[in-house]
């Protein structure tokens, strides 16, 4: 037997709901494929590189781990919800996007630390990207990018 379920959440500061959602879909497939938010990235479904990461009720998480179920009732904010942030800007002009891919994760990631350390030593950058992973870049202008942002 399969169990669908319904889910009311907050996305990004408005009320979304959903119908029909199997009790195993993750959150990140929810969100890409019910809502049409397109930020967060599916790349590993593991948890392992952070291209999905999400605030759930202000927690960051990779939301490929997360159910879909688990967000009702309660606040995500993904990286469209974060538009226009100094984060976001500081990774164009520091040149610390290539393919993209992993930008969203990496932008989530460093708006918390941010929002935990406001002027990170590079120690604690390197700990808190820990677990987004970027094939593009050795990570120098990431971490040029995160400086920037901290500085402003």
């Amino acid at each position: 037997m399969v169990l669908e379920l319904r889910i009311e959440t907050t996305v990004n500061g408005g009320r979304r709901v959903v119908e029909d959602v199997w009790e195993g879909e993750s959150l990140l497939h929810v969100l890409r494929e019910r809502f049409g938010l397109y930020g967060s990235k599916n790349a590993c479904e593991q948890g392992e590189c952070g291209s999905c990461s999400v605030y759930l009720d202000g927690a960051l998480v990779c939301a490929c781990l997360v159910l879909g179920g688990q967000a009702n009732g309660r606040s995500v904010v993904t990286v469209e919800g974060l538009d226009g942030d100094r984060v976001q800007q500081s990774f164009v002009e520091a040149g610390a996007v290539q393919c993209g891919f992993c930008t969203p994760g990496l932008v989530v990631a460093t708006h918390d630390l941010l929002h935990r350390v406001p002027h990170p030593t590079e120690e604690q950058i390197r700990e808190a990207l820990a677990g987004n992973v970027c094939r593009c870049t050795g990570y120098a202008k990431i971490i040029d990018a995160v400086n920037l942002a901290a500085r402003r």
